[in-house]
């Protein structure tokens, strides 16, 4: 299967000190873009865009990283879960990868970082839209 390029813009503030693993791999998921949100013209990585719910590391390198799913019939799932795992597989210290999604449907777009939304904002009023 070819792979689908997203692009997602690189942070704004680079990190002022050496990152802990647990932040590097946070950094990691930013460059996984959302493809829905590509589609609509704002690409947002799946970090800012508020779909990570949490990232345990566990002191061996194991990693679990838990997601939240916009929508109970995401069709993106299996491309989270592959590019999650192929992407932290490239961080080193990470010995093992879990993904796992939820079911509780608790994603909101208050979730989407400040500066997403901005960039959302920008986006809809470029294309006359109205945008909050």
């Amino acid at each position: 299967m070819p792979e689908i390029p997203l692009s997602v813009p690189a942070p704004t503030t680079p990190p002022t000190s050496e990152p802990g693993l647990a932040d590097r791999i946070r950094e990691v998921l930013n460059t996984i873009g959302d493809p829905c949100s590509v589609a609509s013209g704002t690409p947002m990585g799946i970090e800012e865009m508020g779909l990570i719910d949490t990232v345990e590391v566990e002191p061996d390198g194991r990693v679990r990283v838990a997601m939240r799913l916009t929508a109970p019939l995401c069709h993106n799932v299996g491309y989270f879960s592959v590019e999650i795992k192929r992407r932290l597989t490239e961080v080193t210290g990470v010995t093992s990868i879990v993904v796992s999604m939820d079911h509780g449907l608790d994603w909101t777009p208050a979730l989407i970082s400040e500066a997403a939304q901005t960039r959302r904002r920008t986006t809809l009023r470029s294309r006359g839209f109205p945008a909050r």
